[in-house]
């Protein structure tokens, strides 16, 4: 790696309101490590502490649930839609803020992909088309998806209600921002996906009513918590149940997407694929982070598979990504910038609680076994 493309990967960098330490974030990681109503514990806090004093500039939670209707996804998940949500956030945000770092609350809500509901209640989508493929047993499902139920017009107003209610819970809980979830396969990607969604009023259709709804909750986001809060949104082709689908607008429905979205006055747009730099589409060079890059004036965070510094600073240093979003990666090196940045050699392995050595794809770990990794990742 060139030493301007280091030198930009050590960057202070302004997002929003909110300035950071270098250009270093930590992918959203599910965990499934909450206490059975949605609250965190010192686990959790230890959790991401361990990744702030590693040096990483700002940590993107997992996805947090956002009403206590449809929109858990499985047992185990974090909420951020009460009070009692809040004040378990608070140490959690605390800690993150005293060793440096900030920390972006992910708002999700799960739709045809939701497999555990603690309030009992069963999947939505855009239509009762149910998503592809089979649960997985790490979320504790099994079997296919279940049929989920066709939202009303009245049922997205109040997911997009629910949305700016769990927003402000995170202000209040003191994270400095979130991450709207329209990506992987959740509610609002099922939105945005052809097959899944064959609505015939104004949220489906065209590429354009198909991302509506993401585009109003992020306005609606945006207009509620103010300008001094960061607002972002994360995308995806792949899905949990459908890991190779792309946009089948190519290009053209990407820009369509991306200005939709730019038009709502977020902060930034985290793009995920299996390999960041990776061309989107077949016949375009351009990966997903570029053409977020070129059709938003929003900042662009990068994630996948950007396991070493070379191909970190290749994304920053050819204007590719603005910030690089790191997952197994750091689950390997939980201390990943502080490493890059003294030279420290990387490991691609992690030991888990028993002592012996997994892959790093095998990432799924509980909290303890993650915790266990505490004094090696220093």
């Amino acid at each position: 790696m060139s030493t301007n493309a280091h030198a930009r990967l050590f960057e202070p960098y302004q997002l929003g309101s909110v300035k950071l330490r270098n250009r270093t974030a930590l992918a959203p990681m599910t965990r499934v490590s909450a206490e059975s109503d949605g609250t965190v514990s010192d686990r959790v806090r230890e959790y991401y502490r361990i990744f702030a004093a590693g040096g990483f500039a700002a940590l993107i939670t997992e996805g947090l649930y956002i009403d206590t209707a449809h929109s858990p996804g499985y047992f185990g998940q974090p909420g951020i839609a009460t009070d009692a949500h809040v004040q378990s956030w608070r140490p959690v945000t605390e800690t993150v803020h005293d060793e440096g770092s900030a920390i972006i609350a992910q708002l999700m809500h799960a739709g045809p992909q939701a497999q555990g509901n603690p309030f009992g209640l069963g999947p939505v989508g855009p239509t009762d088309k149910p998503a592809r493929g089979e649960q997985l047993p790490f979320y504790g499902g099994s079997g296919p998806f279940p049929d989920p139920s066709a939202m009303t017009l009245a049922d997205i107003g109040a997911v997009r209600q629910a949305f700016v209610d769990s927003a402000l819970c995170a202000r209040e809980a003191g994270f400095d921002g979130v991450e709207i979830h329209g990506a992987n396969g959740y509610l609002l990607d099922a939105f945005l996906t052809d097959y899944l969604n064959d609505r015939d009023d104004q949220y489906g259709g065209s590429p354009r009513n198909r991302v509506r709804i993401t585009a109003e909750i992020c306005r609606a986001v945006r207009e509620a918590v103010g300008e001094d809060f960061v607002v972002g949104v994360r995308l995806s082709q792949g899905k949990v149940s459908d890991s190779a689908h792309k946009w089948a607008g190519g290009a053209n429905e990407a820009e369509v997407i991306f200005t939709e979205l730019d038009r709502t006055g977020i902060d930034y747009v985290h793009t995920t694929e299996h390999i960041a730099s990776a061309p989107a589409f077949e016949g375009d060079s351009r990966s997903l982070a570029t053409l977020a890059g070129q059709f938003t004036n929003a900042t662009v965070i990068a994630n996948g598979h950007i396991d070493t510094p070379e191909e970190a600073g290749t994304l920053l240093e050819q204007d590719w990504a603005d910030l690089v979003a790191l997952g197994q990666s750091g689950l390997a090196n939980r201390n990943w910038p502080e490493r890059v940045r003294t030279g420290a050699p990387l490991d691609d392995r992690f030991v888990p609680l028993d002592g012996g050595l997994a892959d790093v794809e095998d990432w799924e770990l509980d909290a303890d076994s993650l915790l266990a990794l505490d004094e090696s990742a220093r």
